[in-house]
Protein backbone atom coordinates (compact mmCIF):
# COMPACT_ATOMS: atom_id res chain seq x y z
CA UNK A 1 0.00 0.00 0.00
CA UNK A 2 1.66 3.68 -1.52
CA UNK A 3 -1.19 5.57 0.83
CA UNK A 4 -1.27 5.99 4.76
CA UNK A 5 -3.34 3.21 6.39
CA UNK A 6 -4.63 1.98 9.83
CA UNK A 7 -2.78 -1.16 10.47
CA UNK A 8 -5.68 -3.59 12.63
CA UNK A 9 -3.70 -6.87 13.99
CA UNK A 10 -4.96 -8.96 16.01
CA UNK A 11 -4.95 -12.62 17.36
CA UNK A 12 -8.39 -14.57 17.56
CA UNK A 13 -9.11 -18.11 18.62
CA UNK A 14 -12.92 -17.89 19.10
CA UNK A 15 -13.45 -15.89 16.35
CA UNK A 16 -14.96 -12.92 18.66
CA UNK A 17 -12.19 -10.99 18.21
CA UNK A 18 -11.41 -11.21 13.86
CA UNK A 19 -15.73 -10.19 13.96
CA UNK A 20 -14.18 -7.15 16.14
CA UNK A 21 -11.45 -6.37 13.85
CA UNK A 22 -14.15 -6.33 10.78
CA UNK A 23 -15.81 -3.63 12.26
CA UNK A 24 -12.86 -1.67 13.14
CA UNK A 25 -11.69 -2.08 9.70
CA UNK A 26 -15.31 -0.95 8.53
CA UNK A 27 -14.80 2.41 10.94
CA UNK A 28 -11.39 3.06 9.32
CA UNK A 29 -12.30 2.80 6.03
CA UNK A 30 -15.91 3.79 5.44
CA UNK A 31 -16.15 6.53 8.35
CA UNK A 32 -12.84 8.43 7.74
CA UNK A 33 -11.62 7.12 4.38
CA UNK A 34 -8.28 6.13 5.35
CA UNK A 35 -7.20 2.54 4.13
CA UNK A 36 -7.00 -0.19 7.02
CA UNK A 37 -4.72 -3.27 6.43
CA UNK A 38 -6.00 -6.36 8.22
CA UNK A 39 -3.30 -8.68 9.76
CA UNK A 40 -2.96 -11.20 12.46
CA UNK A 41 -0.26 -13.20 14.16
CA UNK A 42 -0.41 -17.30 14.11
CA UNK A 43 -0.63 -19.33 17.42
CA UNK A 44 2.28 -20.21 18.74
CA UNK A 45 3.17 -23.70 20.43
CA UNK A 46 3.86 -25.28 23.76
CA UNK A 47 7.56 -24.47 23.46
CA UNK A 48 6.05 -20.64 22.78
CA UNK A 49 7.61 -21.09 18.80
CA UNK A 50 5.43 -19.52 16.10
CA UNK A 51 3.32 -22.46 14.63
CA UNK A 52 3.02 -21.08 10.78
CA UNK A 53 3.10 -21.92 7.61
CA UNK A 54 4.06 -18.55 5.42
CA UNK A 55 0.54 -17.67 4.44
CA UNK A 56 -1.96 -18.51 6.48
CA UNK A 57 -4.95 -21.23 5.41
CA UNK A 58 -7.61 -18.49 5.14
CA UNK A 59 -8.55 -14.99 6.44
CA UNK A 60 -6.24 -12.48 6.98
CA UNK A 61 -2.18 -12.72 6.31
CA UNK A 62 0.04 -13.12 8.90
CA UNK A 63 1.52 -9.37 9.73
CA UNK A 64 5.19 -8.21 8.77
CA UNK A 65 7.77 -6.01 10.79
CA UNK A 66 7.14 -3.88 7.54
CA UNK A 67 3.31 -4.06 7.80
CA UNK A 68 3.78 -2.35 11.39
CA UNK A 69 6.56 -0.18 10.71
CA UNK A 70 4.74 1.54 7.93
CA UNK A 71 1.38 2.19 9.69
CA UNK A 72 -0.04 5.57 10.21
CA UNK A 73 -1.98 4.23 13.56
CA UNK A 74 -2.67 0.54 15.20
CA UNK A 75 -5.54 -0.34 16.23
CA UNK A 76 -4.15 -4.34 18.43
CA UNK A 77 -6.69 -6.68 19.25
CA UNK A 78 -6.83 -10.31 21.41
CA UNK A 79 -8.84 -12.31 23.53
CA UNK A 80 -8.08 -12.51 27.02
CA UNK A 81 -6.30 -14.86 28.79
CA UNK A 82 -6.11 -15.05 32.32
CA UNK A 83 -6.20 -11.00 32.38
CA UNK A 84 -3.71 -10.76 29.91
CA UNK A 85 -3.17 -10.65 26.36
CA UNK A 86 -2.85 -14.30 24.38
CA UNK A 87 0.72 -15.64 24.09
CA UNK A 88 0.85 -15.40 20.18
CA UNK A 89 0.33 -11.79 20.29
CA UNK A 90 2.70 -11.30 23.15
CA UNK A 91 4.97 -13.31 21.09
CA UNK A 92 4.73 -10.89 18.04
CA UNK A 93 5.17 -7.77 20.12
CA UNK A 94 8.23 -9.22 22.10
CA UNK A 95 9.99 -9.73 18.59
CA UNK A 96 9.68 -5.65 17.43
CA UNK A 97 12.71 -4.66 19.09
CA UNK A 98 14.11 -3.39 16.31
CA UNK A 99 10.93 -0.58 15.59
CA UNK A 100 11.64 0.22 19.43
CA UNK A 101 15.47 0.96 18.55
CA UNK A 102 14.95 3.03 15.24
CA UNK A 103 11.80 4.60 16.92
CA UNK A 104 9.27 3.77 14.20
CA UNK A 105 6.34 3.74 15.91
CA UNK A 106 6.60 6.87 18.30
CA UNK A 107 3.75 8.98 17.87
CA UNK A 108 1.54 7.04 15.83
CA UNK A 109 -2.11 6.43 17.55
CA UNK A 110 -3.00 3.52 18.97
CA UNK A 111 -5.77 1.61 21.07
CA UNK A 112 -6.61 -1.86 21.62
CA UNK A 113 -9.61 -3.92 21.53
CA UNK A 114 -10.58 -7.43 23.75
CA UNK A 115 -13.07 -10.14 24.04
CA UNK A 116 -13.70 -12.55 27.13
CA UNK A 117 -16.08 -15.45 27.88
CA UNK A 118 -17.09 -14.48 31.34
CA UNK A 119 -18.30 -10.53 31.42
CA UNK A 120 -15.58 -9.61 34.24
CA UNK A 121 -13.06 -12.20 33.27
CA UNK A 122 -10.34 -9.79 32.41
CA UNK A 123 -11.32 -7.56 30.22
CA UNK A 124 -9.87 -4.02 31.60
CA UNK A 125 -6.82 -5.90 32.57
CA UNK A 126 -6.12 -7.54 28.92
CA UNK A 127 -6.25 -4.08 27.45
CA UNK A 128 -4.17 -2.44 29.92
CA UNK A 129 -1.73 -5.11 29.18
CA UNK A 130 -1.70 -4.52 25.60
CA UNK A 131 -0.86 -0.87 25.65
CA UNK A 132 2.53 -1.78 27.60
CA UNK A 133 3.99 -2.30 24.64
CA UNK A 134 2.73 0.35 22.74
CA UNK A 135 3.38 3.13 25.46
CA UNK A 136 7.31 1.41 25.17
CA UNK A 137 7.32 2.32 21.53
CA UNK A 138 6.45 5.72 22.03
CA UNK A 139 2.58 5.53 20.69
CA UNK A 140 0.00 7.87 21.79
CA UNK A 141 -2.84 5.68 23.27
CA UNK A 142 -6.54 6.42 22.51
CA UNK A 143 -9.57 4.83 24.22
CA UNK A 144 -13.14 5.36 23.30
CA UNK A 145 -14.25 8.78 25.22
CA UNK A 146 -18.16 8.26 26.90
CA UNK A 147 -19.38 10.59 24.23
CA UNK A 148 -20.28 7.58 22.37
CA UNK A 149 -23.53 7.02 23.19
CA UNK A 150 -22.91 2.66 23.40
CA UNK A 151 -20.06 3.20 26.17
CA UNK A 152 -22.94 4.52 28.42
CA UNK A 153 -25.56 2.07 26.99
CA UNK A 154 -23.64 -1.25 26.15
CA UNK A 155 -24.85 -4.19 28.26
CA UNK A 156 -22.48 -6.39 27.28
CA UNK A 157 -18.92 -5.29 26.19
CA UNK A 158 -17.18 -1.43 26.34
CA UNK A 159 -14.81 -0.36 28.35
CA UNK A 160 -12.90 3.18 27.94
CA UNK A 161 -10.03 1.87 27.80
CA UNK A 162 -10.82 0.40 24.70
CA UNK A 163 -13.63 -1.69 23.18
CA UNK A 164 -14.16 -5.21 24.39
CA UNK A 165 -16.55 -7.81 23.61
CA UNK A 166 -18.84 -10.61 26.07
CA UNK A 167 -18.69 -13.54 23.87
CA UNK A 168 -20.54 -15.94 27.22
CA UNK A 169 -19.22 -19.35 27.85
CA UNK A 170 -19.71 -20.63 24.20
CA UNK A 171 -17.69 -18.14 22.67
CA UNK A 172 -20.54 -16.37 20.54
CA UNK A 173 -18.83 -13.74 18.17
CA UNK A 174 -21.90 -11.92 17.37
CA UNK A 175 -21.41 -8.60 18.96
CA UNK A 176 -24.75 -6.58 20.32
CA UNK A 177 -24.78 -3.24 18.00
CA UNK A 178 -23.73 -1.34 20.88
CA UNK A 179 -20.07 -3.13 20.41
CA UNK A 180 -20.41 -2.84 16.72
CA UNK A 181 -20.76 0.47 17.28
CA UNK A 182 -17.83 0.81 19.26
CA UNK A 183 -15.86 -0.82 17.26
CA UNK A 184 -16.65 1.72 14.39
CA UNK A 185 -16.36 4.11 16.45
CA UNK A 186 -12.77 2.99 17.62
CA UNK A 187 -11.83 2.53 13.96
CA UNK A 188 -12.90 6.06 13.05
CA UNK A 189 -11.01 8.15 15.87
CA UNK A 190 -8.03 6.01 15.42
CA UNK A 191 -7.56 6.92 11.41
CA UNK A 192 -8.76 10.48 12.54
CA UNK A 193 -6.02 10.64 14.58
CA UNK A 194 -3.78 9.53 11.81
CA UNK A 195 -4.62 12.19 9.86
CA UNK A 196 -4.04 14.97 12.14
CA UNK A 197 -1.07 13.20 13.46
CA UNK A 198 0.52 13.58 10.12
CA UNK A 199 0.04 17.09 9.74
CA UNK A 200 2.21 18.17 12.89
Amino acid sequence: MSQPYVLVLYYSHGGSVARMAEHMVRGVEKLSGMEAMLRCVPSVSADTQASKDDIPEDGPLYCTEEDLRNCSGLLLGSPVRFGNMAAALKYFLDGTSNLWLTGALVNKPAAVFTSSSSLHGGQESTLLSMMLPLLHHGMIMAGIPYTEPGLMNTQTGGTPYGVSHFAGKESNPTLSQDEIDLCQAQGQRIAQLAKQLSTL
